[in-house]
C-alpha cells in the first residue's frame, strides 16, 4: 500500500513538473489576454479594464470590459460602460458633448470633380500627403464636433473645424485624448497639426488649440514651439500639461512634460536630460504628475511636482524601479495609482503602485493560468564596450531550462524605430520570450538612437544609420559570441523596421558572422525610399535631406554609404523577408527590391507578402503565419 502512495506521489509531482515546463508556442501566444487599463469607477471603487483576446476563426480581436475592485478581487462584465464611468467627452455642467467625425473637406476622386463619371476609379493630387501611413487621401479629415445635450443627448452637433483640411485627432495614432475639456466647461482644446499637402509631409509641427464656445474663436495656444505638441490635460484648477519636442522635423527629440498657469509656461522634465517622457497623467490633487519614461533598459513610473507660479524647481521622483516595464497610468485613487506593468516573461497585468514607496502589487490575473504551466526564460544585463570605447546595455534572454555546458543557437535582435527604447517590452508578434523558447540565446542591444541612456546616445544614430549603431549591433552580437555556451557556427540576425533595414545593412557588413537573417518592413534603398514614403521629416532628418542635393554633405554621405543596396553584391547568407502591402511608411517595394536582389545572385530567400497589412501585423490568421514562418525558416537555415 505504502509502495502505491509513493508511486503515485511520484506519478503527482512528475505530471506538475512536466505541466510547469511547457513552451510558449505562437498559439499559446495568441491565447493571451491582452489588458489595456480605461480609468476609474465614477464612485472611486473599481479599476475598469479591457482585455482583447484574438478569434482566430473569426481574424479579429474580441474585446470585453471588465470591472475590478482596486483592492483586489473578482472581476465584473461590463455591460454598459455609462454605468461605471463618466463620460469625458461630456463637460463638467453637462449642457455640450465633443466628439470627432470625418467631413469631407477636399475634391480627390473623379466623382469628386466629375459627378457624372460615377463608374470611374480614379484619384487627383496636387500636393504631396496623398497617402498616410495605410490609407490613400481620401479628401475627408477628422474634425471636432461640438453638440448640445438635449434630454440626456446630444443634439446637431456643429463643427469646430469648418472647412479646414486638418485632422483631429491626429494620424494615424491619435484618438480621444486628441480633445478635450477646460474644466471650466467655457473652452474644447484640441491638437491637431494644421499644415496641409506638402507642408503637412515635411513638418512634424503639432499645436494646441482652444475654442471659446461663447465667441467661436480658436487660438493656437502653443504658437511659440515649432515641434510637436500633444496630449493637452487639465487639471481641477484648470492649469493644462502637454507634451512637448523642441524642433520641427525631428519625430524623435527629447519630449518633455509641460504646464502652465495662465500664460505661465515651465518645463518640467527640462532638468533630466535622460527624461523622454511617454505618457502621464495629472495626479489626484493637482500638485504633481505622474509620468512613464524609459531608463537605463526599462520603462519606469515617475513623478514631478508642478509649482505653478512659484519660483521652486520642479522635483523629480522616480517611483518604481526594476527589471519590468511600466506601461500606462490608468488612474489614482489616494496613495494607490493603478497602472499596466509587463516583462520580457509577461504580457501586461494591472499593477497598483503604493506611490510613497514605489511598493507594486499584482492587481489583474488574466494571464496567470497560461504563464503558471509556462516555464520562463532568464533574462540578464550585459554591459558592452563599443567600438568608441562607451558602455552599452545589452539585454540577454536565455531558453528555459539552460544549461551553460551545452552550446545554443544565437539570434541577434535588432529594434525598430530608430529611436525606439529597447526595454522589458512583450509583443505579440516580435516575442523575445517565445523566441528563446524555441530553444534560442537573444542578444537585444540598446544601442545608440535609443532613449533612457541620455540625449546624447538618442541622437547619435541621425544622420548615422548606418554607421556607429550597426557597429554597435555587431560589438554586441561579438561578445556574447564569446561565450562558451553560444555557438558561434548558428548565429542569426532578425528585425522589423529600422531593425529591418540594420537586416538588410548588416547582410551586406557582417563578414560571415551570420547563418541566417530575417527582415520585417525594412529599408532597401534610400533613393526609393526617399521618393516612396509618405512623411518626409523622417528622411530629411535622418538621412540629412533629399538624394539630389549635391551641396549637402550630410545627405550625400547618407545615401553613399548607409544604404544597404549599396552593398547587396557582398550578399552570401539566405535571408527571408516579410512585407506589409499596406505599408506606406515603409512602401512594399523595399521589400521587393531586397528579395530580387538576392534571388538574381543565387541566395536562398522567401518574401512574404502580407497583403492585408500596413507596417504591423494586425490579423490574427496572419499573424500566426508570421510566426510559423519565421520558426520554419529559422530550422531550415540556422
Amino acid at each position: 500500500m505504502k509502495n502505491r502512495i509513493l508511486i503515485l506521489l511520484f506519478l503527482i509531482i512528475s505530471g506538475m513538473t512536466a505541466n510547469a515546463q511547457n513552451l510558449l508556442t505562437p498559439e499559446l501566444l495568441l491565447k493571451l489576454g491582452r489588458v489595456s487599463g480605461k480609468g476609474i469607477s465614477k464612485d472611486g471603487k473599481y479599476v475598469i479594464y479591457t482585455v482583447g483576446v484574438p478569434d482566430i476563426a473569426g481574424n479579429k480581436i474580441v474585446t470585453k470590459t471588465y470591472s475590478l475592485p482596486i483592492e483586489g478581487g473578482t472581476p465584473f462584465l461590463v455591460t454598459d460602460l455609462n454605468e461605471w464611468m463618466a463620460d469625458d467627452k461630456v463637460s463638467p455642467d453637462g449642457k455640450y458633448k465633443i466628439s470627432s467625425q470625418d467631413i469631407k473637406v477636399e475634391k480627390v476622386s473623379g466623382t469628386d470633380y466629375y459627378p457624372d463619371l460615377k463608374r470611374s476609379n480614379v484619384l487627383i493630387y496636387d500636393s504631396l500627403n496623398y497617402r498616410h501611413w495605410d490609407t490613400w487621401e481620401d479628401g475627408k479629415f477628422g474634425h471636432v464636433m461640438l453638440a448640445p445635450m438635449v434630454n440626456g443627448k446630444p443634439g446637431k452637433a456643429k463643427d469646430l473645424m469648418p472647412g479646414e483640411p486638418y485632422d483631429c485627432p491626429l494620424k494615424p495614432d491619435g484618438g480621444d485624448e486628441d480633445f478635450v475639456w477646460n474644466p471650466d466647461s467655457k473652452r474644447v482644446v484640441y491638437a491637431c497639426k494644421k499644415k496641409f499637402g506638402t507642408a503637412y509631409a515635411i513638418s512634424t509641427n503639432t499645436d494646441i488649440y482652444s475654442y471659446d464656445i461663447a465667441t467661436g474663436i480658436t487660438t493656437n495656444l502653443t504658437a511659440d514651439n515649432p515641434g510637436y505638441d500633444l496630449q493637452p490635460t487639465f487639471n481641477k484648477k484648470g492649469q493644462m500639461a502637454w507634451l512637448q519636442m523642441k524642433r520641427d522635423g525631428y519625430e524623435s527629440d527629447k519630449q518633455d512634460l509641460v504646464a502652465t498657469t495662465g500664460t505661465f509656461k515651465l518645463n518640467l522634465t527640462a532638468q533630466r536630460d535622460d527624461i523622454h517622457v511617454g505618457s502621464y497623467k495629472w495626479a489626484e490633487d493637482g500638485k504633481s504628475l505622474f509620468f512613464i519614461a524609459p531608463i537605463n533598459g526599462t520603462s519606469q513610473l515617475f513623478n514631478v511636482t508642478y509649482p505653478g507660479l512659484t519660483k521652486m524647481m520642479p522635483v523629480i521622483t522616480q517611483v518604481t524601479a526594476g527589471d519590468f516595464d511600466v506601461n500606462d497610468i490608468v488612474g489614482q485613487k489616494g496613495k494607490t495609482l493603478i497602472v499596466t506593468r509587463g516583462d520580457f516573461n509577461h504580457a501586461n497585468e494591472l499593477y497598483t503602485v503604493d506611490i510613497t514607496n514605489g511598493f507594486m502589487k499584482q492587481l489583474s490575473h488574466v494571464n496567470d493560468e497560461i504563464y503558471g504551466s509556462l516555464a520562463m526564460c532568464k533574462t540578464e544585463r550585459r554591459s558592452v564596450k563599443t567600438v568608441d570605447g562607451k558602455d552599452m546595455l545589452v539585454w540577454v534572454i536565455y531558453p528555459p531550462n539552460f544549461d551553460k555546458t551545452k552550446k545554443y543557437p544565437t539570434l541577434l535582435y535588432c529594434e525598430g524605430g530608430p529611436q525606439s527604447p529597447l526595454t522589458q517590452f512583450y509583443s505579440f508578434r516580435w516575442n523575445l520570450q517565445l523566441m528563446a523558447s524555441n530553444g534560442y540565446i537573444i542578444v537585444a542591444p540598446n544601442r545608440r538612437g535609443m532613449p533612457g541612456h541620455g540625449t546624447a546616445w538618442n541622437e547619435e544614430i541621425s544622420k548615422d544609420h548606418g554607421g556607429l549603431a550597426i557597429k554597435d549591433y555587431l560589438s554586441a552580437i561579438d561578445n556574447v559570441s564569446s561565450e562558451p555556451f553560444v555557438d558561434k557556427a548558428r548565429l542569426g540576425c532578425v528585425g522589423a523596421s529600422y531593425g529591418g533595414y540594420s537586416v538588410y545593412m548588416l547582410a551586406g557588413v557582417h563578414k560571415k558572422r551570420f547563418k541566417t537573417f530575417i527582415a520585417h518592413d525594412g529599408i532597401f534603398d534610400f533613393r526609393s525610399m526617399y521618393g516612396t514614403t509618405e512623411e518626409m521629416w523622417f528622411p530629411n532628418w535622418d538621412y540629412g535631406g533629399p538624394y539630389w542635393d549635391k551641396n549637402n554633405a550630410a545627405a550625400q554621405k547618407s545615401y553613399r554609404e548607409f544604404s544597404p543596396s549599396n552593398y547587396v553584391a557582398n550578399w552570401d547568407t539566405p535571408i527571408l523577408i516579410f512585407h506589409g502591402e499596406k505599408d506606406f511608411r515603409v512602401p512594399l517595394e523595399q521589400g521587393l527590391q531586397a528579395f530580387q536582389a538576392a534571388q538574381l545572385q543565387g541566395i536562398k530567400s522567401r518574401l512574404i507578402v502580407m497583403q492585408d497589412e500596413n507596417h504591423w501585423v494586425l490579423h490574427p490568421q496572419n499573424a500566426l503565419v508570421w510566426q510559423h514562418e519565421f520558426y520554419r525558416w529559422l530550422k531550415e537555415t540556422l
